[in-house]
């Protein structure tokens, strides 16, 4: 993500914070300003405590992720909380509801741990129960940090389980519905209640909940109904090989090319991707980005050997085009080559993907008399 950098590596995850991330530690350090320079520091320690806990709390769903071989690119602290970025969601629910799951767990653990130490320090006569009640209006104290701890966890607990996407509560659901019901419509299910959830939100936002209870119930709607639209997508391209969809057709280059021939393909193909080959073999893949960088870079007529790619993903014409978008999202990649044993077919794209899905949801709706079949949508 632009405007972040890593502070850390855990596990081989990237931890990384937004810049903006700093905006809610002033914020927190000016809650005690009044209780001058050690009053600042404490507010401050507090934030970066709390987003202790998140980063906690997301690795839980990363190193769970892991072990179901689910690779997790990186952990972003963002100011309303952290995301962890996983290259794909597993199709198994189990799997799914394990790694939803842990977040929260982690967030019990912990507010489980000051709990005891809360009693600890209660048996040894170093604090009482009413300083949890009076300590909140007081200055500065370890009474006041465990309270607002231990408020913190078990909010996110709470606010985590809610049956809404993109939280932890709406990918549990997902995932228990999916034991009982096709993927696709127990997305559809989730995302319904998720965005219901949303709605119910919003209105106790305008009712007075504040601004910030309308901005998160606008994100959760459209994240719902993202996530929707995402489980549609697997749901058919899942059920079409690659080799389907690849461009049998396309122009290619030869290690002898140059730029200019590369503009005269892209001006009258229209065209934007072409394989570098050596005889059956390819070398690399030339993209219209590379060419217009190039020209940016008054590099001349170069030969497209200097401008190429060499490392493309490869994937075989039987996989799933989910499982190439899949491969390809692992790789940060938006071009695949596409193979019949050691045999290059030829390139397949993130647009080509976007293209067959937006042609194959309806073709897969529709019935053998050239009917279209309605769907049911859930709201």
């Amino acid at each position: 993500m632009r405007w972040s950098f890593k502070f850390a590596r855990v596990a081989g995850i990237d931890l990384r914070v937004h810049i903006t991330f700093f905006l809610i530690v002033i914020l927190g350090a000016g809650q005690f300003a009044r209780f001058g320079t050690p009053g600042m520091l404490f507010g401050a320690a507090m934030i970066l405590l709390l987003f202790l806990c998140v980063t906690l709390h997301e690795l839980g769903h990363a190193l769970v992720a892991q072990r179901f071989h689910v690779e997790v690119k990186e952990i972003i602290l963002l100011p309303i909380g952290g995301v962890a970025m996983l290259s794909r969601i597993p199709r198994k629910p189990s799997q799914e509801l394990f790694i939803a799951i842990a977040g929260p767990l982690v967030n019990v653990v912990i507010a489980a741990a000051i709990i005891l130490g809360i009693g600890v320090n209660t048996s040894l006569g170093r604090m009482n129960l009413n300083d949890l009640v009076t300590t909140a209006h007081a200055g500065p104290s370890t009474f006041l940090a465990m309270k607002y701890l231990l408020d913190a966890n078990v909010a996110l607990v709470l606010f985590n389980l809610i049956p809404a996407f993109p939280l932890d509560g709406g990918r549990i659901l997902r995932a228990l519905l999916a034991m009982r019901l096709p993927y696709a419509r127990a997305t559809q299910v989730a995302a319904g209640i998720g965005q219901t959830a949303a709605i119910l939100l919003g209105m106790w936002g305008l009712m007075g909940g504040g601004i910030l209870v309308i901005v998160v119930a606008v994100f959760i709607f459209f994240a719902a109904g993202a996530e929707n639209m995402e489980g549609q997508t697997r749901t058919v391209l899942a059920s079409h090989r690659v080799g389907e969809a690849y461009n049998r057709h396309a122009l290619t280059l030869s290690p002898n090319d140059r730029i200019d021939r590369v503009i005269h393909y892209i001006l009258n193909s229209y065209q934007p991707d072409f394989a570098v080959m050596d005889g059956h073999d390819i070398l690399g893949v030339v993209t219209r980005e590379d060419v217009i960088r190039s020209l940016a870079q008054h590099a001349g007529d170069v030969p497209v050997t200097q401008v190429m790619h060499p490392a493309v993903v490869r994937v075989h014409a039987d996989q799933t085009l989910d499982q190439v978008r899949q491969s390809m999202s692992e790789q940060s990649s938006r071009l695949a080559a596409v193979y019949e044993g050691d045999r290059y077919l030829g390139l397949v794209s993130a647009e080509d993907i976007a293209e067959a899905f937006a042609l194959l949801k309806f073709f897969d709706n529709t019935s053998a008399d050239g009917s279209v079949e309605g769907k049911e949508i859930v709201v």
